[in-house]
């Protein structure tokens, strides 16, 4: 009788998992996959024979590095930003001195 139990539970967690929608998300998602491979592929051998030319070549180097620079730069502002406590939740700061704060004795 325990085993019995033991099994319906397992099955009710398993198809709590995996539920309606979540089987839908992976539909799209594999058919997108497949879709990307199939223009991957027609854009790869209907490509074949031409000729990049050299500013082709470098405008991508280019691009490279520019897109590399500005991934480094965000990140470092990231890191630095964190670091220096500028992430923290503000917090109100009131003077002692100011008229308009009740007094909290």
């Amino acid at each position: 009788m325990k085993s019995n139990d033991n099994k319906d539970r397992t099955s009710t967690v398993a198809s709590a998992r995996i539920g309606t929608g979540s089987w839908i998300i992976l539909i799209v998602l594999v058919s997108l996959l497949v879709a990307t491979a199939i223009v991957v592929y027609f854009g790869w051998t209907l490509a074949k024979g031409t000729d990049v030319p050299t500013s082709g070549y470098a405008a991508m180097v280019f691009g490279v590095i520019i897109s590399l620079a500005i991934g480094f730069g965000l990140m470092a502002l990231l890191f630095y930003s964190s670091r220096k406590g500028y992430d923290e939740p503000p917090v109100l700061i009131v003077p002692e001195s100011d008229p308009d704060v009740p007094d909290k004795k």
